[in-house]
């Protein structure tokens, strides 16, 4: 039987932009978090003021625009960094793709155009916050019911939502 040998290519990356702009972000409803607000930075839900935010479990939409010069037959690829738990990449209103594990990356397939994108990435989270949230003294109306308490009030959060700065790479 014949040996094939192939060898990939090597590429490299450049980063072309980091998106600086603050993130409008909006939540899923009846989970506890605002409908709406602002993030200047990313970082996680836990480490937020707001209670909503810091216990929220479910999905939470961050949105931003970016102008980059396009090259002609580039390829193109949105790094989110560090995400927990899952993220889905929309590029001009264009599902590009969903991440769930390391490296958080989405190649662009024909959505980019010259002038402004659009960037909007949903960020889904697992459960686990949302029951702590639930445990803490002051809650009055509780938005999990579970028939085993796993989660006390100082259990550890898990980090969530979009964690590090989204930049847009170039490949070549």
């Amino acid at each position: 039987m014949p040996i094939f040998n192939y060898t990939v290519p090597k590429t490299s990356e450049q980063q072309i932009l980091q998106i600086e702009t603050p993130w409008a972000v909006s939540f899923q409803k009846g989970r506890g978090a605002p409908a709406n607000t602002t993030f200047n930075v990313l970082k996680s839900w836990t480490e937020n003021a707001d209670s909503g935010i810091k216990y929220f479990s479910g999905t939470a939409s961050y949105k931003n625009t970016f102008t980059i010069p396009l090259t002609a037959k580039a390829i193109y690829e949105i790094d989110l960094g560090e995400v927990k738990n899952l993220a889905e990449v929309i590029i001009n209103g264009k599902s590009q793709g969903i991440v769930w594990k390391k490296p958080f990356k989405v190649k662009l397939k024909h959505a980019l155009k010259v002038g402004e994108n659009t960037i909007e990435i949903k960020v889904t989270n697992l459960w686990v916050n949302r029951l702590i949230g639930d445990q803490q003294p002051d809650v009055k109306t509780k938005i999990t019911y579970t028939t085993m308490p796993f989660y006390r009030a100082d259990s550890p959060l898990l980090p969530a939502g979009l964690m590090s700065p989204v930049k847009v790479m170039l490949k070549k």
